[in-house]
């Protein structure tokens, strides 16, 4: 070595990966560079790469490792034997004393700098091509926690050089073309955080299924963060909206979902053991292991970190139990989403209804795939694998990753959506569903399964082979419109899949998705758990625990199942709509029947708004305006519009604001803009009224067909009488839109018409309606129609067919 081995964090940054590898340069950076931004990185020191060359040349194991490889290669040794052949070679050789010496003194001033005299610190690898924005190299190298005292940093090096010839790392570097011999180790040697007393995990800057780049992605367990990185805990979920971090008052945590966190690593006492896993007491199991103020500062810092190196980032972070202060200890390049393509993207879809899910879990990936499991329970069975089967497993390790390529797909029962499985899985483009809690016991040695995680966040696995569609979506053949054009989405899980559509905003937010799939209690139940049965009162307990209150457990869910749909077209308009249950439809909600009466014909009955200033919906509508003004008061949403459905006359629209005004929803107020649904004969006939008294309309094309013809939309036996082509609703549609448009409020149509029939839509461009929102699905094609229907001359529709007598 002709310069110091020893490079201090604060003198390194990302121009000195050729010396100090690809997560300790990124180390030096942050401290250099984003320490006074409010970044916190525990101080550390790097050997050079060229401490890695002096250990090998000096014990002389060079041609000793090229030996083992060469038997690798030619077929004559199995991957296991010479990697673990190579190891040895390393363990057992010494640490040249000059190294040793260099790497002991450092250790002593770091000590002296934390001020503790028995300092722990973590030992990591960083290999000198890794972390690179083409290749993670994710876990391919070891990581050693907990390590006090010279000789064990000494043999906590030694591994690490080790480690650069893992089983995982040789296949790796062989995969991504790189030269064994161009790839050498430095060690980081970096101040531990006391997180076994608090928490830890995994953060990303992007939202790492869809690719939308406008969340940061939060995973924690509590202890030591290794628990979530090799996916043995299943953690809590975060999800932070980025645009709004900066807005004075807004707190734009947009999900926080609760892991179940069985395990947890801690620092050992006594023993050669540095760490070990205990089981968590039923108290972390049920609490979050950040409150919101961390959740936030760490979002911040992703929106620093990503900003300073110029795209998508992959961080952990540790938050110190003895001081409560959080700290980032690694950041890397995020490689997958950042090395897809934003001009086209891939969508999948079941052909037929998958049924009763056989188990769910957290979805990787968009794909579906089918094939026969393949059920292995350890590491050492791997050779059991079968090409193109679907992988059951617990977990997986870096150990796992040369079969992990050659599956069709991957299920786990363990692991969160930064685990390794899930990492590795993504790096593959291998779909998978992790977290699912009991795959292993639920699915049989080669059962025919498919696997689906086109469906949303949750990914889900079917019995048996089940067709599917894959199509291509061609962005950059999406023609533009003067017509707004927009999208109707109900379901939060599903909500960043088509963030790449080039929607001018979300034209119907259905919350009543979010109610039945996600709450699942009537929201009068929640409030009044008296007067429902003994067993729906624990059901309704078990639901809201770790909430402060069952009303709070509504607004929260709610309100950020709102904000959910509400953040991939943001800052455009999302407009909202109240709920529009039906007294049939909220009965089956948890606790339902208490509160419901029994209705003839419920499509006509008690719902939309004729429920809001009701008694007996009430305190529930109030829970609603609760979770609205949450949205856009406090997570910051104001792009946000609330919509009134079935609302019958203008004086009932009166009543229905007032008691939002009651309930802090005053139109006007903060920029609150207030629409109504146009879906009954009065809301067109009186339409000059109700343009008073709201902002603008949104034509129900579903229920005004149903009510100025006369027919149920449900109804099998009259399928072929209801088209909302028929004259009669045309001409409704027409006289709504020119009444809006004479009262100088927006007109846009929700309805599945435009969606259904091209020349519907050319129908609504002639018409000059304002905007026109589709089911994400139909949203390519309908695009074009309408881009059509805009250069042509005026056309009429297709008339509905005339039947026959």
């Amino acid at each position: 070595m002709t310069e110091s081995p020893i490079l201090w964090f604060d003198k390194i940054g990302i121009g000195d990966i050729a010396s100090v590898g690809g997560k300790n340069a990124s180390l030096g950076e942050m401290v250099r560079t984003l320490s006074g931004k409010g970044v916190r990185v525990p101080n550390g020191f790097a050997t050079s790469a060229d401490a890695y060359r002096s250990f090998i040349a000096a014990n002389r194991i060079e041609a000793a490792i090229r030996a083992q490889l060469a038997t690798y290669e030619e077929g004559k040794a199995t991957l296991q034997e010479a990697g673990h052949a190579i190891r040895s070679l390393f363990l057992d050789s010494e640490v040249p004393p000059a190294l040793a010496d260099a790497i002991q003194t450092a250790y002593d001033e770091l000590k002296t700098r934390a001020g503790a005299p028995n300092l722990a610190v973590a030992v990591r690898s960083s290999a000198t091509a890794e972390d690179l924005p083409d290749a993670s190299f994710a876990g391919q190298q070891e990581t050693f926690l907990n390590v006090r005292g010279h000789r064990a940093l000494l043999d906590a090096c030694r591994r690490c050089f080790a480690s650069l010839f893992t089983d995982r790392a040789i296949s790796y570097r062989q995969t991504k073309g790189f030269d064994h011999f161009d790839v050498a180790l430095s060690i980081g040697v970096q101040q531990m955080v006391r997180s076994d007393l608090a928490g830890s995990g995994v953060m990303f800057s992007i939202d790492t299924e869809s690719g939308f780049p406008n969340v940061a992605v939060i995973s924690a367990a509590w202890g030591l963060g290794e628990t979530v990185v090799q996916g043995s805990v299943d953690p809590d979920k975060y999800l932070v909206f980025k645009p709004l971090l900066e807005q004075a008052n807004a707190r734009p945590i947009i999900e926080k979902s609760l892991g179940k966190k069985a395990l947890k690593m801690r620092y050992a006492e006594g023993g050669s053991k540095r760490t070990r896993i205990v089981e968590t007491s039923p108290a972390e199991r049920e609490a979050f292991v950040l409150d919101d103020d961390d959740i936030l500062e760490l979002g911040r810092w992703a929106v620093i970190v990503e900003a300073h190196y110029g795209r998508p980032m992959d961080m952990e972070w540790a938050k110190d139990g003895e001081t409560g202060l959080l700290y980032l200890v690694q950041a890397r390049p995020e490689t997958v989403q950042a090395g897809l393509s934003r001009s086209s993207f891939q969508r999948y879809q079941l052909k037929t209804k998958g049924g009763t899910p056989l188990v769910t879990g957290a979805a990787i990936g968009s794909a579906i795939a089918s094939g026969q499991a393949c059920v292995i329970h350890n590491a050492a069975d791997i050779g059991q694998f079968r090409d193109g089967a679907i992988l059951v497993t617990g977990t997986t390790d870096p150990d796992w990753v040369p079969i992990m390529k050659r599956a069709a797909g991957i299920i786990t029962d363990h692991g969160g959506a930064t685990s390794h499985a899930a990492i590795v899985s993504r790096e593959l483009g291998v779909p998978a569903v992790v977290g699912t809690g009991n795959a292993t016991t639920v699915l049989g040695q080669e059962k025919a399964i498919t696997l689906c995680c086109a469906e949303g966040d949750v990914g889900s696995v079917y019995d048996g082979l089940l067709a599917f569609d894959r199509e291509e979506i061609d962005l950059g053949a999406i023609p533009t419109t003067r017509t707004d054009v927009m999208v109707n989405i109900a379901n939060p899980a599903a909500a960043f899949q088509w963030w790449r559509l080039p929607a001018k905003g979300v034209g119907l937010a259905r919350m009543e998705f979010i109610i039945n799939a996600l709450i699942k209690a009537h929201p009068m139940a929640l409030l009044h758990p008296e007067r429902v049965s003994a067993e729906d009162n624990r059901l309704i307990r078990e639901l809201t625990r770790g909430h402060a209150s069952p009303a709070d457990y509504f607004v929260e869910i709610l309100s950020r199942g709102i904000a959910k749909l509400a953040a991939p077209y943001h800052p455009y308009p999302a407009i909202v709509r109240l709920s529009d249950f039906k007294t049939n439809e909220y009965s089956h909600l948890l606790g339902g029947r208490a509160f419901e009466p029994e209705e003839e014909n419920p499509m006509l009955g008690f719902r939309g708004a004729s429920r809001y200033y009701d008694e007996r919906y009430r305190e529930g509508f109030a829970l609603e305006c609760r979770a609205l003004k949450h949205v856009r008061e406090t997570l910051g949403f104001t792009n946000v519009i609330i919509m009134v459905p079935f609302c019958r006359t203008p004086a009932e629209a009166d009543r229905v604001l007032a008691v939002m005004a009651e309930n802090g929803l005053r139109r006007g107020d903060n920029g609150l803009q207030v629409y109504m649904m146009c879906e009954i004969p009065s809301n067109v006939i009186l339409a000059e009224e109700f343009a008073k008294r709201f902002d603008g309309f949104s034509i129900g094309s579903n229920d005004l067909t149903q009510l100025v013809l006369g027919v149920d939309r449900d109804s099998d036996l009259l399928a072929t009488l209801f088209d909302e082509r028929d004259e009669a609703v045309m001409r409704m549609v027409s006289e709504a839109i020119r009444k809006a448009h004479a009262a100088g409020i927006k007109i846009g149509i929700c309805g599945q018409a435009p969606s259904n029939y091209p020349d519907f839509a050319a129908f609504l461009v002639n018409e000059c309606i304002d905007s026109i929102s589709l089911n994400p699905d139909s949203f390519v094609r309908t695009m074009a129609h309408i881009s059509q229907a805009e250069q042509s001359p005026r056309a009429e529709p297709t008339p509905a067919p005339v039947l026959a007598a």
